[in-house]
């Protein structure tokens, strides 16, 4: 088996020999590699058996149980019946045969819950017949292994309850819950006890993004001139307050795009701006205050799992999945130690590590007068192992293993050893000044301007490692400075420069994945080691899907949501979710009985706390009584807006996807929603836009070669061109019609009948190649056109290439090198004018979070109030003028690594 370092008998027979079992092949060779050769180092590939997946796992005995679909006797002290996967039969055949020849087994899973469950598991299977002891230990080197196999325990049995009452949960969850959905949504929805929550957040979300109305403002930004003796002599600042009432700003609007109640400001309109503005030319201002504060910024603490993957996915741009992945093979190899934490806490022999490598890399200067220790732990936290950290009692630097490692593996390795550096370095420290400089405008009018700065005296933890903040948040990097000139009270400065600037208020950002893992670790719903599958599932399930790095919820998950909040709230609430989560804890401490407990949740008792499942009639009960109740119409009606003519248009969740329907006269007027169309954009311009096309399409004409009618259709993944076919006879299966999709360029009320044919005369057979005989198509796909020869695919740069590329042509872009990663750069989708700042033209680009406008210099998203089409040269340069006033982001570059030899990939650890 891979993975085994298997021991020969000794003559003398006085050696011990031990089995010791791990999950993966890959730990196993690492493990068996410090350890002697009396030792047979195993792996069982992950879990070897869990509750069966369908009617086919239920053993023959048990098929006619009343229980056996659900795999847990719920009369009979809610006993699982657990069953060997038939992928695992041939590993667990061989692991007993290896317990023939040796005199102890050592089980060595992974030391969390999961890891503990597992070790049960293999106890529980194999049943042997020597001593069975645990070794347990959080990073994988020579040291940590050999004190582990020379310090085992006993199986921790509150840490396997908690684990298989967890595991027991989620199926009696799924199995009562789910089939609620099958019945009233669609077939093969699912549901589960953190799943449904998570798709609850991103729901709650788009709706406040659907009913938010935004609001606009003004004020007046000026570039004031401090002198010439002055360094810098012009700054940056902005009016704040008219006449000794301070100047709205965004916060001061609710969601309603109406002022919050109590708010004493003053709103300015364009007019009035612009007034103020062109009043102040050539006008006397003078500073009125100045205050300067130093500042001292502590450093980040060392990651656990939850922070890990938010830095990993805001600074490398990883999903959760890829972050916990390619951390799995760094601790597998021995890299980093366990990746699967709650703690932030440092044993002394990092400590001393960490303290050590800062010194020589920094100066002494640079390090903290005492040791570091970081004691807090999240809600719900799991058993305290230690942080995430590079492995070793010394660290290897990024550059000690860049030969070693994969691009992923080492961008990972480097953002965890820079953290944990900086974890023991000193404090960083500046000075922050506010300044506030008055005047007086042609009109009358006192104003107030405003100016801050930020100067770092001392980098400290800073020189490692800066923290990336969220940008749509509109955080600041804490490396960020902004200077101002020494002023004085009462200091005459001149305002170079005055604009009058319009702003609008934002509704809330979509969740990415690092920040729906914040607010889940915030709410204490789930464990930060499954957030990486539940983010998995949500999208896998169809309930949640991307938009760039954006999280959007499907008109199917608005539907399922909304039956959950009405009519089993509880199991939704964000509360009782992470009160549910105390109560489990309390199993793996001891304090709570696991059958008992399960018992009280499933058929009702005094578990949980007041108004809980289990204090309400129990989970059974609680299905049970509200399924007849539920209406399928109404929770698969999600009301959207009144059109015109007052008509309610409803967005309705069918089964075969989502669709919009009104009533128009006492008839049901209906229109096909495109998949990729968020709910927070289905505006009523979009709706009637789409209520123009019919569903059946519209005709273009007919095809001259076929007779076959020609529509254009809005489809499910958008618009497209399709041939309408005769009835076939019958008994004749009816063939299927020729469809292709528009380009981007093209809209469905103005697509053409010629359009439609070349469209579908796609794929273009370009040639063959000469040398293999291989035939070359032109193709037009989901992510743009393309050549396919074989299973070789390339990308064309333009739609257009489609009808023109030559086999010439074709071989051309076939013999250079397989481009990775991002294809050519697109046009731009708008051109504009030149920036007065920069003095480079602008243009609007199609970017992974939605149009923005560049300069080449500053990037700034438009806002949801902002079109490409309207889009001004004004409006523009005012956008990047508010993003370059927040000051620029740094980006750190990781140096690149060069590829380490392909290594077999080690299976990713079942969560059952």
């Amino acid at each position: 088996m891979a993975g085994s370092t298997r021991a020969k008998k000794t003559n003398g027979g006085a050696v011990t020999r031990r089995l010791v079992i791990v999950e993966s092949p890959t730990k196993a060779r690492k493990i068996a590699s410090y350890l002697g050769r009396d030792f047979v180092v195993e792996s069982s590939k992950g879990h070897i058996r869990d509750l069966p997946r369908g009617a086919a796992d239920v053993p023959a005995k048990y098929k006619g149980m009343s229980w056996a679909r659900l795999g847990v006797d719920v009369d009979n002290a809610f006993e699982p019946l657990y069953v060997v996967t038939p992928d695992k039969k041939a590993t667990v055949a061989e692991l007993k045969e290896l317990l023939k020849d040796v005199d102890e087994l050592y089980l060595a899973t992974d030391g969390d819950r999961e890891g503990e469950a597992i070790a049960w598991h293999l106890l529980d299977t194999l049943k042997p017949k020597v001593p069975v002891r645990r070794m347990v230990f959080h990073e994988i080197t020579e040291p940590a292994i050999r004190a582990a196999a020379a310090n085992p325990r006993d199986l921790d049995q509150s840490l396997v309850d908690a684990q298989e009452t967890r595991r027991i949960l989620d199926r009696l969850y799924g199995y009562e819950v789910s089939p609620v959905l099958w019945k009233k949504v669609m077939p093969k929805l699912s549901a589960g006890r953190v799943q449904s929550v998570a798709t609850r957040i991103v729901v709650e979300r788009e709706r406040e993004r659907m009913k938010f109305v935004t609001a606009g403002y003004w004020d007046v930004s000026a570039v004031m001139d401090a002198g010439a003796e002055a360094s810098p002599r012009n700054f940056g600042s902005r009016l704040v307050a008219v006449d000794g009432v301070r100047l709205a700003v965004g916060r001061d609007f609710g969601s309603d795009g109406r002022l919050k109640e109590g708010a004493e400001v003053r709103v300015l309109d364009e007019a009035q701006a612009r007034a103020i503005a062109e009043g102040l030319v050539n006008a006397s201002l003078a500073v009125s205050s100045v205050e300067e504060k130093p500042y001292s910024r502590k450093p980040y603490a060392p990651f656990m799992t939850s922070t890990l993957q938010q830095e990993a996915g805001r600074k490398l741009r990883f999903s959760a999945d890829r972050t916990m992945r390619t951390a799995q093979k760094l601790y597998e190899n021995g890299y980093i130690t366990y990746m699967r934490t709650d703690s932030t806490t440092l044993s002394e022999t990092a400590i001393s590590a960490a303290r050590a490598q800062a010194t020589e890399l920094y100066g002494s200067q640079y390090v903290a007068s005492a040791p570091r220790q970081y004691n807090r732990k999240v809600k719900n936290a799991q058993e305290a192992h230690e942080a995430i950290r590079p492995a070793g009692e010394v660290f290897r630097t990024p550059g000690q293993v860049a030969r070693e490692l994969e691009s992923d593996e080492f961008k990972l390795y480097e953002l965890i050893w820079q953290r944990t550096i900086a974890s023991q370095m000193a404090d960083a420290r500046g000075n922050t000044t506010s300044v506030r400089i008055t005047g007086r405008a042609a009109g009358g009018e006192e104003v107030t301007f405003a100016s801050s700065g930020r100067t770092i005296t001392f980098a400290g933890f800073l020189k490692a490692y800066v923290e990336t903040v969220d940008a749509e948040a509109g955080g600041e990097s804490d490396d960020v400075e902004s200077r101002l000139p020494q002023l004085v009270k009462d200091q005459v400065v001149t305002a170079a420069d005055l604009s009058a600037d319009g702003h609008s208020t934002s509704p809330p950002p979509r969740f990415t994945e690092p920040s729906l893992i914040k607010t889940m670790e915030d709410l204490g719903i789930g464990r930060p080691s499954t957030y990486a599958s539940i983010i998995s599932t949500i999208q896998d399930r169809g309930y949640v899907w991307k938009k760039g790095s954006a999280l959007v919820p499907s008109w199917v998950a608005f539907a399922v949501v909304g039956l959950l909040e009405q009519h089993f709230g509880r199991l939704v609430d964000y509360d009782f979710t992470a009160a549910l989560e105390d109560e489990l804890d309390g199993i793996a401490a001891g304090r709570q009985e696991r059958t008992t407990w399960l018992s009280g949740f499933y058929f009702g008792g005094n578990v949980g706390p007041e108004s809980s499942v289990g204090r309400s009639g129990g989970l059974k009960k609680l299905v049970g009584s509200s399924v007849e109740e539920i209406d399928a119409r109404e929770v698969n009606s999600i009301p959207l807006f009144a059109d015109e003519e007052g008509r309610t248009v409803y967005v309705r969740v069918g089964r075969y996807g989502p669709y919009l329907e009104r009533d128009v006269d006492g008839t049901s007027q209906r229109a096909n929603l495109p998949d990729d169309l968020p709910p927070d954009e289905l505006a009523p311009e979009v709706a009637e836009k789409l209520f123009a096309t019919p569903q059946e399409g519209r005709s273009l004409g007919v095809d001259p070669v076929s007779g076959h009618e020609i529509v254009a259709k809005e489809g499910r993944f958008g618009p497209y061109v399709t041939e309408v076919l005769p009835e076939p006879a019958e008994g004749k299966k009816a063939a299927k019609p020729r469809t292709g999709s528009l380009f981007k360029s093209m809209s469905l009320d103005v697509v053409t009948l010629d359009d439609a044919l070349k469209l579908l005369s796609l794929p273009r057979v370009v040639g063959k190649d000469p040398e293999t005989g291989a035939e070359i198509t032109a193709q037009n796909g989901r992510y743009g056109p393309y050549l396919k020869k074989g299973t070789d695919s390339r990308s064309l740069t333009s739609e257009d290439q489609l009808f023109t590329v030559t086999l010439d042509e074709a071989l051309k872009i076939y013999a250079e090198p397989k481009k990775r990663g991002r294809a050519a750069a697109a046009p731009p989708l708008k051109e504009l004018g030149a920036d007065p700042v920069s003095g480079k033209p602008m243009v609007v680009k199609e970017g992974r979070f939605g149009p923005y406008v560049t300069d080449g210099e500053t990037n700034a998203s438009l806002r949801k109030s902002d079109s490409v089409e309207g889009l001004s040269d004004e409006r523009a340069a005012e956008l990047l003028a508010e993003k370059r006033a927040k000051g620029p982001v740094t980006k750190k570059k990781a140096p690149a690594a060069r590829k380490a030899p392909a290594r077999k990939k080690a299976p990713a650890k079942s969560k059952g």
